[in-house]
């Protein structure tokens, strides 16, 4: 009777467990540049991200070569001038959710949330602290964030052709719909 009542606990906690952390493989990034002479977006809808909705722990993993551009040339200085996309195939944000215990995951609600960790692109990590939004609604999480990065924080050199071209701060918008049970 013990035996069983244990088996039945272990798996009840378990269950329990794996609920808590939900992902996507589908969550989108794009970016924005904008200057005097030209303004520059991507997209990218293949973003991999895992939230454990308990510790607030939060995974992003961004393939460079997915983001696409409106002209096919830009998108190729991108990937082979610029983000050296070969060489550095990813980008990764390893952080928390610092105050997730101020979201209800089980109520529909929309929760400002600071996010703090570390994004790598390029090969160099930064830490970063971001405002965000979890907006619950039938018991999916959909987290959203806006903010900037320069590309020489890390080490993305722009060629002096064309540096007035690219702002020296690029705008980043992150959308994840976590739909997905691990």
């Amino acid at each position: 009777m013990k035996k069983t009542f244990f088996s039945c606990a272990a798996l009840l906690m378990a269950a329990t467990l794996t609920a808590q952390k939900v992902f996507t493989k589908n969550g989108s990034i794009s970016f924005f540049s904008k200057t005097a002479l030209e303004n520059i977006s991507a997209d990218n809808n293949q973003v991999t991200s895992v939230l454990n909705q308990q510790t607030g722990d939060l995974q992003f993993y961004v393939l460079i070569k997915a983001f696409h551009f409106k002209k096919a040339l830009m998108e190729e200085h991108f990937n082979e001038n610029y983000m050296e996309s070969d060489k550095y195939p990813k980008a990764i944000f390893k952080g928390t959710i610092t105050d997730v215990g101020q979201v209800n995951f089980t109520k529909d609600a929309t929760y400002p949330v600071t996010v703090t960790g570390d994004l790598t692109i390029h090969g160099i990590s930064k830490k970063v602290t971001v405002p965000a939004t979890i907006q619950v609604q039938s018991g999916v999480a959909v987290a959203s964030a806006k903010f900037n990065v320069k590309p020489a924080d890390y080490g993305i050199s722009i060629p002096r052709l064309v540096k007035d071209n690219i702002a020296q701060t690029i705008q980043i918008a992150v959308n994840c719909n976590y739909t997905q049970k691990l």
